[in-house]
């Protein structure tokens, strides 16, 4: 029998702890080392861990027969941050940064606080899941403590057009595929935030489309250090 996912339970609680406290710990031994070769060594494990990952886990469920190929595309925003995450990684770049953070802080830990998942610990997706998407999460708040990378009012709006640039290319994905990537189509099984948006479409899309873009507006306030002590933007 499947050890099926409790929220908030003390796996859950767990997997939530250690993505708080992870990039603190990868932060302090690169400023205790001041080492850049030791900072490069842990973005290639981040980045490693990441890909590796996904790629296991496509490998276990077409072994499994669990899933058809419409369903195994990386079309879920989870997937799309994870790429942005280990590019703004290894790059520097901070356009990549503002990406990243802003649907990884407003999506993927969305997925993490509240995840879609009826698979409890120690089943191999529940962690699969948690790593892919504590993954991101440990990679933005590394940089943002590494590097001091923050997001700036105008990256808002840059973001929110690459959002809207997901948003089209999945919704029309979720059409030819008959799935629900990046729950366009209809909410997802367990209790998120789009529980509370309407349950008829177009309205839904419309209305989940809107919340993500509030969703990043208020992730750029979770920032702590003042405006002053930013470095300009370039």
């Amino acid at each position: 029998m499947e050890p099926e996912f409790q929220p908030y339970g003390l796996p859950h609680l767990t997997v939530i702890s250690l993505t708080i406290v992870l990039p603190f710990v990868l932060a302090a031994i690169v400023w205790r080392t001041k080492s850049p070769r030791v900072e490069k060594v842990i973005i290639g494990v981040l980045s490693a861990v990441l890909v590796l990952n996904y790629v296991v886990y496509l490998i276990f469920i077409r072994s499994r027969g669990t899933a058809i190929w419409q369903h195994m595309l990386p079309m879920q925003l989870c997937d799309w941050g994870m790429v942005v995450v280990i590019v703004a990684m290894w790059t520097g770049n901070q356009r990549w940064f503002e990406v990243a953070y802003f649907w990884g802080i407003g999506g993927t830990l969305q997925a993490v606080l509240t995840p879609n998942l009826p698979f409890g610990f120690p089943d191999w997706r529940f962690i699969s899941f948690f790593t892919s998407h504590c993954g991101i999460i440990i990679g933005v708040v590394f940089l943002m403590l590494t590097r001091r990378y923050r997001p700036y009012p105008m990256s808002i709006v840059r973001v929110f057009l690459w959002s809207e640039f997901y948003f089209v290319v999945t919704f029309v994905t979720d059409k030819l595929t008959d799935f629900n990537y990046g729950f366009l189509l209809h909410k997802p099984e367990a209790f998120s935030i789009l529980s509370f948006l309407s349950d008829s479409w177009p309205l839904y899309t419309e209305s989940h489309c809107f919340s993500s873009s509030d969703c990043m507006r208020r992730s750029r306030f979770t920032m702590w250090r003042e405006e002053a002590d930013l470095p300009k933007d370039e």
